[in-house]
This record gives C-alpha cells, structure tokens and sequence, in this order.
C-alpha cells in the first residue's frame, strides 16, 4: 500500500504529503522546503556522519550553519548511506510509504546506485521524481557538473549583467538555484495533481538548472531571433523603464524609480511639477523616453538629488508614483512595513537559541499556517523515521549504524 492510499488530511494545506529529498545543496533541497513549509512531511536523506554539504559552507554560530537552517527547516534528517546495498533496500522500503523522491545529483549516480525511477517503480508504481541537474539528463553536456553560476553564465542571465565596460557580475544571491527550486516545487505539484486528481501515472521530471535561467530572460531569445539583436549588459538601464535608473538622493542613498506606462510618467511629471514633459517631443512616448533615457534620467535624476529626502517621498507617494529605496539588511531589519507584515520571523533552534529568517511565502490568507521547524540534526529523526514508520528495532538500528548504513 502506497502513501497514495494511506493519506489523511491534517490541519495545513500540504498534510499527508510525504516527500523523500535526497538533494544536496540548494537546488533539490530547497524546492523540498516550499513543501515542507506548507505542512508535508519531508524525511532529508544524509550520507551518515558527513550529512548535507551545505553544513559545511558556513556562516557559523557556535557551529551551527546558518545556510544550513534557513535552506533546510521543517525536515525530518535521516542518514543512509546509497552506495551499499543495505542502504538502496532500505531506500526501497522508504519509497512505498512516500508520494516523491527528490534528487539533484550528476546523472547517471543514482542509476549507478540501483536507485532509479524505474528501480523505485517497482517498489510504488505511483512514485513521482523530481530529478534536478545543472544541465539535464540528456544532451551532450548532461555529465557536466552544474551549480548557481554556472547556471547562470549558461543560461545567459550573467552576460546581460553589470556594466558594458567591465566584466560580467554575478548576482548577489543563489539565483538559479532558487528559480530551480521554485519550478521544481510546482512541477512536482503538477505531477501530483496529475496523479491523485486525474489518475495519472507515476512521473520523471527532468529540470535543469540552466532552463531554469534561461525561462526568465524576458525577450532575449525572440529579439536575437526576430530583430538579430545581442542583447549586452545595460547597467541598470532597461528598455522597459524610461526613465529608471539607481538614483542617488541628497543624504547618499540611492532609490529605484521607473516608469513603463504612460500613466506612470504622467505621474512622475505631476510629483516634479514638470507638466511641460508631457509635450516634449522626445518624451511623448515610451519607445521615445527610451530613445533619449540618459537625457530623461539626468533630469530625473537631478530632480531627486534636490529635495530632502522627507519631501522626495511625500511628492512621490501623493502622485503615486513606483519607487523603493535599495535597502541594506541594516535597513530591511528596521523597515516598519517588513515589521508589520512579519516578513522576518524568529525560528527557535534549541542548540543556539532564536534565527530570524524569511518566514513562509506565499500568505494564503484563511488557511492554517504551520509553525516553522528548526534545521534538524543530522540523523535527528532516525528513530522516528526507521522505528516508527518502517518498524525496525533499536537493535536492528543499532546494528545499521555499527556498520555504517545509518
């Protein structure tokens, strides 16, 4: 009998999910979190002793990594070692009481470890794999070790980044992995719902981290295709935001303005008092505003550097107007609107005490929202994964983990 039939509903919109994530890293583990927030039972699987190599990576507070808790809350840590063959058996007896196996190892490991999806099938022909790779199962680069820039440089997101005189920048944050978590969290939704809504088969799910970037590069393939264009970087100039720039405001700070409609350049000529830029005639459109963007941004530009910045905002917010200050952590710990929506929230790690993180996303206003679970230990939840759900004894246990299977 699968976890497909045993299931039953509990008090959040993911109870009675059960999730097996075998990933490393970010990518796979992360896409595992998303479910593990909204209330299903995700069992992490560690190599023992060494656990994830994400807990090697650091920041530390008395040894505790703090990438470790924020990327791996609301899981249950086992240890299982893959490579052996008493390991892949007990593998088998955790995927018949499992919905998904989730994996962002080399292609080719876990059929070289006995663990594929047509192994596994054998075992619950309803199983769902999420299988995440830097560049996919097949195709001549599949072997092809794949990680965050990687990605990123592959799927053609860092050629277009930072400034046309210097070297390509990578963004400040995980960015392909976190796309790649992203998709990988509702394709697997997809599949389920496939399944158990419209009695699907069990299904393989090949993401890789490259597509993932490349899905959200706006236009820039259809315009290389279409108009023969290269798109290079820009610095923080867009075609679709004329004005906008990172403008620089009279106490030092810098605040994102941009105006892409016509209604919002209307506005922005109401906040500056400046009516007369309606009828310029290198503004009176969006394609003519970004013909001439340096000369629209100099003067927007200079706008901003004018006022105090009290009266920039209150100009700003009566006319409406899209703007955001770019924010340092400093600030974003201070902002009142991060504090009134409790954006940030503390998790109590019972080894060093409160870690404010990102709470849960989205806000499904109405539906029970599951309190967040610290990173565990590795192997925290041997005894409640192999005891109680599988039935082995603690001498059986212990005899696993003398001999290095656990």
């Amino acid at each position: 009998m699968t976890a497909t039939t045993q299931r039953q509903p509990g008090p959040y919109m993911l109870s009675g999910l059960r999730i097996l994530d075998l990933g490393t890293m970010v990518a796979g583990p992360v896409a595992c979190t998303l479910f593990g927030d909204f209330g299903a039972d995700v069992i992490k699987v560690e190599v023992p002793e060494r656990g994830d190599t994400v807990r090697d990576l650091g920041p530390f507070v008395e040894g505790e990594c703090l990438y470790w808790e924020v990327e791996n809350r609301n899981k249950r840590s086992i240890t299982l070692n893959l490579r052996e063959k008493e390991g892949q058996e007990i593998l088998y007896r955790l995927v018949k009481e499992a919905d998904a196996v989730v994996e962002n190892f080399r292609p080719g490991t876990l059929e070289k470890w006995n663990c594929d999806l047509e192994t596994l099938k054998k075992h619950n022909p309803k199983l769902i794999m999420l299988r995440v790779s830097g560049f996919g199962q097949t195709g001549p680069y599949s072997e092809r070790a794949g990680y965050d820039r990687i990605a990123l440089a592959f799927g053609g997101l860092m050629g277009i980044t930072g400034y046309p005189d210097r070297p390509p920048v990578r963004i400040g944050t995980s960015t392909a992995d976190y796309q790649t978590a992203i998709l990988g969290a509702f394709s697997l939704m997809m599949a389920l719902y496939n399944r158990d809504v419209l009695g699907g088969p069990g299904q393989e799910i090949d993401l890789a981290m490259y597509e993932s970037v490349i899905r959200f590069t706006e236009v820039l393939v259809p315009e290389y295709d279409r108009l023969g264009v290269v798109r290079k970087p820009r610095g923080n100039k867009h075609f679709a935001a004329a004005p906008g720039e990172h403008f620089e405001t009279s106490d030092g700070r810098f605040v994102i303005l941009t105006c892409s409609a016509e209604a919002g350049f209307q506005r922005l000529c109401v906040a500056m008092e400046r009516l007369d830029m309606l009828e310029d005639p290198r503004f009176k459109t969006h394609p003519l505003r970004w013909q001439h963007i340096d000369e629209l941004n100099n003067l927007v530009g200079d706008w901003i550097k004018s006022l105090p910045v009290p009266e920039l905002t209150a100009k700003l917010d009566e006319a409406k107007c899209a703007y955001a200050f770019i924010l340092s952590i400093d600030d974003i710990m201070k902002d009142p609107h991060y504090q009134a929506r409790e954006t940030i929230v503390p998790v109590e790690n019972p080894r060093i005490g409160p870690v404010r993180m990102a709470g849960v996303v989205p806000r499904i206003p109405g539906a029970p929202q599951k309190p967040i679970d610290p990173a565990p230990t590795i192997g925290q939840h041997n005894a409640d994964v192999y005891g109680d759900l599988l039935g082995m004894r603690e001498s059986e246990r212990e005899q696993l983990k003398q001999t290095g299977i656990i």
